[in-house]
C-alpha cells in the first residue's frame, strides 16, 4: 500500500480506484472515518458470512455507525458503537445476539483495536 502527498492530504491507488484521504471532508475521506468504516464493514462481512453459514434468512444487514471522539486530546476515537439491523428473515433475538458474539470474536479489525476504542454492539431485526 503506497501514499502520495496532494495539496489537501493523501492518495493511494488500488486495483479498485483511488482513495483521497484527508482532514478536511472538502478534499478526500477523513481518517476517523475509513478507520470506523473498516470496523464497521469487517464486522458486518463476518456477520453476513455467520448468518449465511447457519442458513439463517435475510434479506438486507444496515449498519447504523456512532462514534465517540476525545474532544479534550489528540481527537481520537475513544467508542464505536455498531447498531445492525437485519432486514427480512425470522431469526430468533438469541441466535442474532449469539451470531453477533462469534462475528465480533472473528472479526480482524475489531480484534486489532479492542484495547484502544470501546466497541459496543446492538442487533435488531425489522
Amino acid at each position: 500500500m503506497e501514499f502520495r502527498m496532494k495539496e489537501h492530504g493523501f492518495q493511494g491507488e488500488f486495483n479498485f480506484g483511488t482513495l483521497d484521504v484527508s482532514g478536511d471532508d472538502k478534499y478526500g475521506f477523513r481518517p476517523y472515518q475509513l478507520l470506523a468504516a473498516s470496523v464497521a464493514v469487517c464486522s458486518g462481512g463476518v456477520l453476513k458470512k455467520i448468518l449465511l453459514k447457519k442458513r439463517i434468512k435475510f434479506d438486507d444487514i444496515t449498519i447504523h455507525v456512532d462514534i465517540k471522539r476525545n474532544a479534550g486530546g489528540a481527537q481520537e476515537i475513544t467508542d464505536i458503537h455498531l447498531d445492525f439491523i437485519i432486514i427480512g428473515g425470522n431469526a430468533s433475538k438469541e441466535k442474532l445476539a449469539k451470531s453477533l458474539e462469534v462475528a465480533r470474536k472473528n472479526c480482524p479489525i475489531v480484534q486489532s483495536v479492542h484495547n484502544s476504542i470501546n466497541i459496543t454492539e446492538s442487533i435488531e431485526q425489522k
